[in-house]
């Protein structure tokens, strides 16, 4: 089904219920999830984290790769999840909170295969208040609504002091075919230990500082992407990361995109 987004609303939506099951089929062409600020550590012992600029907005954002491909997640096999932590923005689905007027609101996907009027969580009681199942995704939103929050205000700050660098990653694979993955940046060390005591100082007390070394230390988490992928019918053998210098960028072979 396609996917449709509608604002949760208790009178249209009063007989649906939602399944609830380990699987993550949904996911399966998911190859790179919004991540936010409250889960980088997590997220940094399992899976790279990269910062992206999306070319209408100009917004940069942080995101979890995946996959190497776009339409791919590694972490996937069937509906399994390969791994101990599953983005929050995986998590959240069929639900999402957005902008409704001039506060937050819930929406659902009315498209989604977990929705249904038959088997699943009733999403309101009868007397049309929101059930005990509902109540408890309806606070896991708000703890994902403020982490996005705190998250772009981070980006924001890592911007301002100049501290992204464009990287690519060059993939070869089992057989001899090779591309580059490029349109990622990720934190220059350098720039970051060049900065003056003050800033450094105000990126710790705004819990910046551990949140900027976990995508520095996640972007180990490449090779957990390279074993992952020999569970394909085409593995990578090798791979090379680099940064991508000014005169090269507009050379990019492929860039990921949300």
């Amino acid at each position: 089904m396609a996917i449709n987004f509608v604002p949760l609303d208790k009178e249209k939506h009063k007989d649906l219920k939602v399944a609830v099951n380990s699987s993550f089929s949904f996911a399966k062409n998911t190859h790179l999830a919004a991540a936010t600020i409250r889960e980088f550590a997590q997220l940094a012992a399992t899976m790279p984290l990269v910062f992206i600029e999306d070319p209408t907005s100009k917004r940069h954002h942080v995101v979890t790769m995946l996959g190497m491909e776009q339409g791919q997640n590694l972490f996937l096999t069937g509906d399994t999840w390969k791994g101990p932590h599953v983005p929050m923005n995986i998590i959240r689905y069929p639900f999402d909170v957005r902008p409704d007027g001039d506060k937050l609101g819930v929406y659902i996907d009315e498209g989604s295969d977990l929705v249904s009027t038959g088997e699943g969580q009733a999403l309101f009681t009868e007397a049309g208040d929101p059930s005990e199942f509902l109540d408890g995704r309806q606070k896991f939103l708000a703890d994902l609504a403020n982490s996005e929050m705190l998250t772009q205000r981070f980006v924001a700050k890592v911007v301002e002091l100049d501290l992204l660098d464009q990287i690519q990653i060059r993939l070869t694979y089992q057989d001899g075919k090779q591309r580059n993955v490029t349109g990622m940046m990720s934190i220059n060390e350098k720039k970051l230990l060049e900065l003056p005591e003050e800033q450094v100082i105000e990126l710790h007390k705004a819990g910046f500082l551990g949140a900027i070394y976990a995508v520095m230390m996640s972007v180990g988490q490449l090779n957990r992407l390279v074993e992952l992928s020999n569970d394909t019918e085409n593995p990578i053998r090798n791979m090379q990361l680099s940064a991508v210098k000014p005169e090269d960028q507009a050379a990019s072979e492929e860039a990921p995109t949300e």
